[in-house]
């Protein structure tokens, strides 16, 4: 199996886009911007799915399912949050199809909607409709419901993964009877995301506040966590918005306190969606294909045996289909691979190219000596290990890679956070060097409109952990409190 990948450092981009395709993640389909997400791919989701799904429900919160469809009045009901879709929004204008004289397909012109439907870019709209049914009282607070689904944003350049018109996610809508719990909900949801990104994707990320330019319409405070890809740009890997009263206005949700009053519910709303295969993909592959954390292989150990004749195929099964049974006990996911249409050489290149972990070869020396070479995605090294080792050596080794993958993300983000002073300098930084730029910003949205058109980098966030110190901005010399990070971003 020919790899013939691009290489990162020749065109990333392209590297990228050959590498989802040739590890069998995804394709583009018949439909414009949008994607078939593969079996293989589809296996990372479940798992990305499956983790965030117990999180979310030991932190007290339940699924449900809203419709695609949301009537038009709904959405001009906020207007920040119009303001905010307008321009992504797919609509809805007819019911019927109609066999035309020349046996064509047409829009039956008789059956149009009396208001037009708005296939769901988020549903913050229809949910808070929902929600003042659900709320009449505090004893009905809070509702922490989440729901799996798919939303549309007609987006006009796209790219597998990281930006489709149509993309699979995961969208929180909480409400509660005081700002304090809001707030808090939105900053754990923050940290659950934090927390899935680093210890589980092995993606070191940083927590902020997005700025009023770059905040989710609608919201009034946005916390995010910010990824930096290995070509120095960042992506934003989730978001968690605290939202006011503001939709409980706009639907009228009121509930009535313990003394009696009836005031205006609290919202949150908090999202992640496909865009973490694209991190997962660029934060740790290499020339070679995928590099997948154990934590979210489909496939963590695969088995190829090496073999002349049936004979020696048989003896070499046996062997693995031991491994597999002691394996499978603690939980890891493992394969073998007896197919006898492809080489070992052909399957050896096939799995280094979907990223699994580790690769068990058995051939009959193995046989006569007790042994098994074991291969790292990681580092590409292989190691002789004794059959009586082999099952600890094999969980170590997948605990092992796993923070390695982490360190190694994390050692070439912290490389490149760059303090700058001047201009200049920031200019430099962005076109040689790439990464987060952290400078001194003078707080207005007109500088923040500036910097971007010039350069291309918007604020990724204001960092939580930011120290607050006097200083002057990078392009005003304004006084400013502390530095924020600038990125070119996807």
């Amino acid at each position: 199996m020919s790899k013939n990948l691009t290489k990162r450092a020749e065109d990333y981009s392209k590297w990228y886009n050959e590498l989802v395709v040739k590890a069998d993640l995804a394709e583009n389909s018949g439909v414009r911007g949008c994607m078939v997400i593969k079996p293989y791919g589809y296996a990372i989701w479940e798992k990305m799915q499956a983790e965030l799904d117990k999180k979310f429900k030991e932190t007290g919160h339940e699924n449900a399912y809203f419709p695609l469809f949301i009537p038009k009045s709904y959405f001009s009901k906020e207007a920040s949050h119009v303001d905010g879709f307008a321009k992504e929004c797919a609509v809805v204008t007819h019911y019927r199809l109609k066999t035309a004289e020349d046996g064509s397909i047409e829009v039956d012109p008789d059956a149009k909607l009396e208001e037009e439907l708005i296939v769901r870019p988020t549903s913050e709209t229809i949910i808070w409709d929902t929600y003042r049914k659900w709320i009449q009282s505090y004893r009905d607070l809070p509702i922490l419901v989440n729901q799996w689904a798919n939303v549309v944003r007609w987006e006009m350049r796209t790219r597998l993964f990281l930006r489709t018109a149509e993309f699979l996610w995961q969208e929180g809508h909480t409400a509660h009877a005081t700002q304090q719990e809001a707030i808090a909900e939105a900053e754990q949801m923050m940290n659950i995301y934090a927390d899935f990104a680093e210890n589980f994707m092995a993606i070191p990320v940083i927590k902020g506040v997005k700025t009023a330019n770059e905040r989710f319409a609608g919201a009034l405070e946005t916390y995010c966590i910010e990824a930096l890809m290995q070509d120095g740009k960042a992506l934003q890997a989730g978001t968690s918005h605290f939202l006011g009263q503001n939709f409980a206005k706009a639907f009228d949700v009121k509930f009535a306190t313990q003394e009696g009053k009836q005031e205006y519910v609290w919202a949150t709303s908090w999202g992640v969606s496909t865009r973490l295969m694209g991190a997962l993909v660029m934060t740790h592959s290499d020339d070679n294909g995928l590099v997948l954390p154990p934590n979210l292989a489909p496939i963590q150990v695969v088995i190829v045996p090496i073999y002349k004749g049936d004979e020696q195929l048989a003896a070499i099964s046996a062997e693995a289909k031991e491994l597999m049974a002691n394996l499978r006990k603690l939980g890891i996911s493992v394969k073998y691979d007896d197919r006898t249409t492809q080489k070992p050489g052909w399957k050896f290149n096939e799995y280094e190219l979907k990223g699994v972990p580790l690769r068990v070869a058995i051939g009959p020396n193995d046989l006569a000596n007790g042994t098994f070479e074991v291969a790292r995605r990681d580092t590409l090294s292989k190691e002789v290990v004794k059959n009586t080792e082999v099952v600890s050596y094999i969980q170590d080794t997948l605990e092992q890679m796993q923070c390695n993958l982490f360190n190694k993300a994390l050692e070439y983000r912290d490389s490149h956070i760059t303090e700058v002073n001047s201009f200049e300098e920031f200019k430099d930084v962005l076109d040689n060097k790439g990464g987060f730029v952290a400078a001194h910003w003078d707080g207005t949205p007109e500088t923040e409109e500036k910097i971007k058109e010039l350069t291309k980098a918007t604020i990724r966030c204001i960092a939580l952990d930011r120290v607050e110190e006097a200083g002057a901005c990078v392009f005003t010399g304004a006084p400013s409190v502390g530095r924020v990070l600038f990125a070119r971003a996807y």
